[in-house]
């Protein structure tokens, strides 16, 4: 009789959790484009694994949403329909507009001027058209807004909706009218950041938010 050491099953489990968040990060990032075949042979070569742990990484991201099993053929990284965008946006948008809101109960100097910070940086890069350094700044000022609500329950909830739809928000080309008004939007959220407007800033957020629904729209084609 085999009997397996307790240590082995918990690493393998490990192992296949850790492959799963490696797969999330490369779709998130955009090297996995939607629509796209999953080579689980280059990626079991570059994680240095067995195909099996890769398996079942993908199982787990296929009921996550974002791979879609094929039969007898793999898996390919999941589309997004014209609805779904609709509805997620809308969610991610109360998110941030209740995070935005709670921030400025709670929020405090130090954190203003880190943000302040990566908004005079995120200027910069707009107007050397950086886009690389533009989209980092615009995320973690997000997303510093969104720890500022001192909320754990809505930035899991958050962390988990906006990652299938986070490189097409960040990455996905903007004509110069649309990043311009980005730009001064984030101009806005940062005066009302200060004032600790949350009721106005919560609206502002909300719209924001809804305004990149034609950026994501087009980059999931």
């Amino acid at each position: 009789m085999n009997h397996m050491a307790p240590g082995q099953s918990i690493n393998r489990r490990y192992l296949h959790d850790e492959v799963a968040e490696r797969l999330r990060e490369l779709i998130r990032a955009g090297e996995l484009e939607p629509r796209a075949r999953v080579n689980e042979l280059e990626l079991a070569e570059r994680f240095g694994i067995s195909r099996t742990p890769l398996r079942e990484a993908i199982k787990i991201l296929a009921t996550e949403g974002l791979l879609d099993l094929l039969p007898n053929r793999g898996a390919r990284v999941a589309s997004i329909s014209m609805e779904e965008i609709e509805e997620m946006v809308e969610v991610v948008a109360g998110l941030e507009a209740t995070a935005a809101d709670l921030a400025c109960r709670s929020i405090t100097d130090q954190e203003i001027a880190a943000i302040e910070e990566k908004h005079r940086a995120m200027v910069e890069a707009w107007k050397r058209q950086d886009n690389t350094a533009y989209f980092t700044l615009n995320r973690e000022i997000h997303e510093a807004i969104m720890q500022a609500s001192r909320n754990a329950t809505l930035q899991g909830i958050y962390a988990n909706l906006s990652g299938r739809i986070q490189r097409a928000r960040y990455q996905a080309h903007k004509t110069p009218a649309q990043w311009e008004r980005a730009v001064r939007e984030h101009d806005r959220m940062l005066e009302l950041l200060r004032k600790r407007d949350g009721e106005t800033l919560s609206g502002v957020m909300r719209e924001h938010i809804r305004g990149k629904k034609a950026v994501i729209s087009a980059a999931y084609g």
